[in-house]
């Protein structure tokens, strides 16, 4: 660490940061080896990671699978100071809703066991089922009052179905009512999006994670959702998923779509879109080192609702930090970016 790190006035805090606990590993591959899963997307993705002894690879998958010495000496060699960590992609999502609803218990408790050996350093969000609504709802809130975890991760689709359906609203109540936000990540396409991206090789965090997640996003907010949660708070990673750069032809095309009854279950919103996005949704930085983005983002979002994130250890790319530590922003606007809307968003002490 340079003696100018050293005297900087702001913790930095990466708030899209991984983990799998090594039982998710195992179960991982027995699905996938086993031919247990009929979810290609899953098997392009965690095929890729799992069954390829690339040294990349190999370093990604010991890296997700360590809470302790390994992953506080990587935050040292990076100037991190806490992670807001959570169950990688795509979590407990895949399996039937009794084991996930197991395992997203167990793996919180894992997690809070971690967070509770290093709580300067960790802090983490819940894994919890979508295949059970009031399962997942009840999961939260034992996570946040029980484990003091800071919101929960919610890994876009679930068997093909989105947040928007309001079966699983639920979710949406019991996040409201604690006050904690849910994380919107990325995974494989939904089915009935995956084979353009797959055949191309664009199914991935290239190109295909911010179709499939920023159409979940788009659908929630048209959904009405915010309406009815007006509190309700989303965590979108890499700067949004291409949204905010869409913010002015979604409005105006949904007010179109509204006023002409083209779609029978596009209903009216209180607010334009873009009012929703940013009043009630927060982008991290993960993945996207660029300062013109991240400008854009401030810009249109506002500075308040942009936050660091790393994506560790996917994007484990120190060079990244000094990207972000070179923007063109004051003091203020630093401490903002990397520590105090963190901790504004997630609860933090």
């Amino acid at each position: 660490m340079s003696s100018a790190d050293s005297e900087r006035s702001y913790r930095r805090i990466a708030t899209e940061e991984a983990y799998a606990p090594t039982d998710l590993i195992e179960r991982y591959k027995a699905q996938i080896a086993d031919g247990a899963t009929s979810d290609r997307g899953f098997e392009s993705l965690m095929g890729y990671f799992l069954f390829n002894d690339s040294p990349r690879t190999t370093a990604i998958v010991e890296r997700l699978q360590d809470l302790g010495e390994r992953r506080i000496g990587d935050m040292d060699a990076t100037g991190i100071d806490m992670q807001v960590i959570s169950l990688t992609a795509p979590g407990v999502q895949v399996f039937d809703a009794p084991t996930a609803v197991s395992l997203a218990a167990a793996y919180n408790d894992e997690l809070a066991e971690a967070v509770r050996g290093h709580p300067d350093r960790l802090a983490g969000l819940a894994a919890i089922a979508p295949q059970d609504p009031p399962a997942a709802a009840e999961e939260l809130e034992r996570a946040v009052r029980k484990l003091d975890l800071k919101g929960a991760i919610v890994n876009s689709h679930t068997h093909g179905e989105y947040l928007d359906d309001r079966k699983f609203w639920d979710i949406f109540e019991a996040a409201e009512a604690l006050d904690v936000p849910i994380y919107l990540h990325p995974r494989d396409p939904s089915p009935k999006l995956l084979d353009p991206l797959l055949e191309s090789g664009l199914d991935g965090a290239i190109y295909g994670f911010a179709v499939e997640t920023g159409m979940h996003l788009l659908r929630i907010i048209v959904s009405g959702a915010f309406d009815r949660f007006p509190k309700l708070r989303i965590v979108v990673g890499h700067l949004g998923e291409a949204i905010p750069y869409w913010l002015f032809r979604v409005d105006f095309f949904h007010r179109g779509i509204v006023e002409t009854g083209r779609y029978p279950n596009f209903k009216p919103l209180a607010r334009k879109p873009s009012d929703y996005m940013r009043d009630n949704v927060y982008v991290t930085t993960s993945g996207m080192a660029w300062e013109p983005v991240i400008m854009y983002a401030r810009e249109v979002l506002g500075a308040d609702r942009v936050l660091y994130a790393m994506d560790y250890p996917y994007q484990y790319a120190p060079d990244e930090v000094t990207v972000t530590d070179r923007l063109p922003i004051g003091a203020d606007e630093k401490r903002a970016l990397y520590e105090m809307n963190a901790r504004n968003v997630f609860g933090l002490v």
